[in-house]
Order: structure tokens, then sequence, then C-alpha cells
């Protein structure tokens, strides 16, 4: 892939973000942070090794762990207010997502360790997020997901964008999961 293809690849991605109209003031489109890790975490396995070598890092520089989940209501858990012929406030999407994000967290790190983290939840495409959270971060960790075959031997889209483009040192952690 050239370095043209690439920009145009983020430039597509970060203009995606621009289509689902939303309320700013209602919801996260940004997580701002001050110092310390940024790891982004979407779920998967290999976001949850992530997640591990990043709070280990944290503790070992006494530096602040942020975790920062991307969503669109699309990828957002239904929220406990959702009903039939019912469509809940986007506010409502983004707390699931949040508690979604909270027990994920916590799953990983137990509770006393998670307490310690910030999550953050961010109504945009995942390369964005990411890039504008560690423009306050001293290193961004993300996971990559194999994906069989050659496009395995590469770096996922997102992990490949973050390591090109993110304002601050990136670690990726490599893992052979597929989930």
């Amino acid at each position: 892939m050239t370095e043209q293809s690439r920009d145009a690849v983020v430039a597509a991605e970060l203009d995606e973000a621009a289509v689902e109209p939303v309320d700013d003031a209602e919801i996260s489109t940004r997580a701002v942070v001050e110092g310390g890790v940024v790891v982004g975490h979407d779920g998967s396995g290999c976001a949850q090794e992530a997640l591990e070598w990043a709070a280990a890092l944290a503790e070992r520089a006494d530096w602040p762990l942020h975790v920062v989940r991307a969503w669109r209501i699309a990828t957002a858990p239904q929220p406990s207010t959702w009903e039939p012929g019912y469509v809940p406030p986007v506010t409502d999407y983004e707390k699931a997502v949040l508690a979604d994000l909270e027990a994920d967290v916590a799953a990983v790190l137990g509770v006393e360790r998670a307490a310690r983290a910030t999550c953050h939840v961010v109504h945009t495409q995942p390369v964005r997020a990411l890039i504008e959270a560690a423009a306050g971060a001293d290193v961004l960790v993300v996971g990559a997901r194999g994906r069989g075959g050659f496009a395995g031997l590469l770096l996922g889209s997102v992990s490949d964008q973050v390591t090109h483009h993110a304002p601050c040192p990136v670690t990726v952690v490599r893992s052979d999961r597929k989930d």
C-alpha cells in the first residue's frame, strides 16, 4: 500500500465520522488525555491482550491508564431502555457502550486495577478517536488482529493507520488470536 493510498484511507475514515449527525454537546466525540498510556479497546480478544500489556506498562511507569473505545450506533450494545417501537436517545447507547467497556476492563484487570483506569467512549471512527487521544499521551497501545493468509502478515487497518499518524510513540501488541 502506497503512502497516498494510506492517506486516502485515513481521509475516508475521518470523513465517514461526519456522516452520522450527533449533537456533540450530548455525547463524547473526543477523548482528552493528559499524559499516560492510551490503549484502544474494541472488545476483541486481541484488544484484551493489548489492555494487559498497556496496564503493565502504566503500572511500571506510574502513568495513568486510559482505555478508549470508538463506537457507532450500529456497533453499540442495546441500551437497557430499548424496547420494541422505541428508539432510545443516543446518550443511552453511549452509557451502554461505557458499561460494556468497563466490564471488559474489569474482566481483564480485575476490579481493583480497573478502578485505576479511565474509560473513554468516543462516538467516532477508531482511527480518529485514537489519534486525537494520543495527542496528549506518552504512548499509544493497540492490538493487531491477523486476518489469515497474506493479510495476516500485515497490520490491521487501525493499527496501520495509527502507527503512521499518531503524534506519540505507538506499540502494537501482535496476537495469534483471531477473535
